[in-house]
């Protein structure tokens, strides 16, 4: 037993002075927590809501109040002009409208029954129902207020619309999710292991003499398999048209080039892993794990991004599938031209760019 102890014994030094190890044991398991626990909600928050408001009148001004002071909306704006409501379904900025017809009180009142017309972006088919089901409440509450003090029964009719997928099905929302989650786990773990596996068989010191600047050895990593994802993309689409019907609303060329952008920066972010890491092993873990799950939470098709701590929400910012997820369903779904997604087309350039000089910077020419 003396042995044994000695051993154990052993086995709790190399732990402890193992930072690595104490990381996975004791991080990893409080950061899971905390993302899952604050992340992974199912409960909608803060959605962003618009008001056309035609009546202006004192019934749709008391409805108005109680939607800005529910926890579920955020009031966006007031406006009278539908173009503008459409513009912002389009850009994304809003998830519901409601629109008050004109004589609204007056209606309610006189004919003791009216309608509010409510106005989803069923792209994601759970969001647009809860919402709309939300603003249902809200209504019914405030046609329970007048029904206390009112001789004749009011009624108030929610007309709802759903935007974009009327019939609620499932694979608009998912398709343009799946598309962003396969493409950064397939780009980014094909390329992890390209500069690694050199590093392994021994092979690295014919690159580091051969004339050929660092960056035309990343960029000729990346090459083969920029094309090969390419049939990626080509059999994703085919599948998602014609097998899951989920139509190309907006332009097909724009959506093959905002995809070769997304290609290119899971590229390079595989080609930065593989520098940063000494083992095919290693890459393989960092690509499968450490892509897997941001793209999951954190791209905004699983879980409502807007539901997050401040702090998630940022983080957010910095996952390439969020911005392409984003940009997939403007024009697969809304049919959006690049005006209204050229910021997510700005943001994802500047993460393929910071990716690529931070990996030619980090490129090592000398071996250890």
């Amino acid at each position: 037993m003396k042995q044994f102890i000695a051993f154990v014994k052993k086995e709790f030094y190399h732990v402890l002075r193992d930072k690595r190890t104490l990381f996975i044991l004791f991080g990893m398991p409080i950061a899971q927590i905390l993302i899952f626990g604050f992340a992974l909600s199912n409960e909608v928050k803060n959605a962003k809501i618009l008001i056309v408001d035609n009546a202006k009148d004192i019934a749709s001004q008391k409805i108005i109040s109680k939607i800005a002071t529910s926890k579920y909306f955020l009031l966006e704006k007031q406006t009278d002009d539908i173009k503008k409501m459409e513009t912002a379904f389009k850009k994304g900025t809003i998830h519901l409208a409601v629109v008050f017809p004109a004589n609204f009180n007056n209606d309610l009142m006189h004919l003791k029954k009216t309608q509010i017309q409510v106005i989803a972006d069923a792209s994601d088919p759970n969001l647009a129902t809860t919402l709309t089901n939300y603003i249902s409440a809200i209504v019914l509450d405030y046609q329970s207020e007048l029904n206390r003090s009112s001789t004749a029964p009011l009624q108030i009719i929610p007309d709802i619309r759903m935007l974009y997928n009327p019939q609620l099905k499932g694979a608009p929302n998912f398709v343009p999710g799946v598309m962003a989650l396969v493409l950064m786990l397939i780009c980014v773990l094909m390329t992890a292991i390209s500069i690694v596996k050199e590093k392994e068989t021994g092979t690295m010191e014919i690159l580091l003499v051969s004339p050929f600047k660092t960056a035309l050895v990343i960029i000729s990593k990346a090459v083969p398999y920029l094309f090969l994802s390419f049939i990626n993309l080509t059999t994703i689409l085919l599948l998602s048209v014609y097998v899951l019907e989920v139509p190309v609303n907006g332009s097909l060329l724009l959506l093959i080039a905002e995809s070769t952008l997304f290609i290119i920066c899971c590229l390079t972010l595989g080609i930065f892993i593989s520098i940063k890491t000494d083992s095919q092993q290693a890459a393989m873990l960092v690509s499968l794990m450490g892509m897997l799950l941001p793209t999951v939470i954190f791209s905004g098709f699983m879980f409502p991004i807007e539901n997050m701590p401040v702090a998630l929400q940022i983080f957010s910012d910095i996952i390439p599938s969020k911005w392409f997820y984003i940009i997939v369903k403007s024009i697969m779904i809304k049919g959006a031209g690049f005006s209204m997604i050229w910021k997510e087309t700005l943001i994802l350039g500047g993460i393929t760019l910071l990716l690529f000089f931070v990996s030619l910077k980090s490129f090592k020419i000398r071996l250890q």
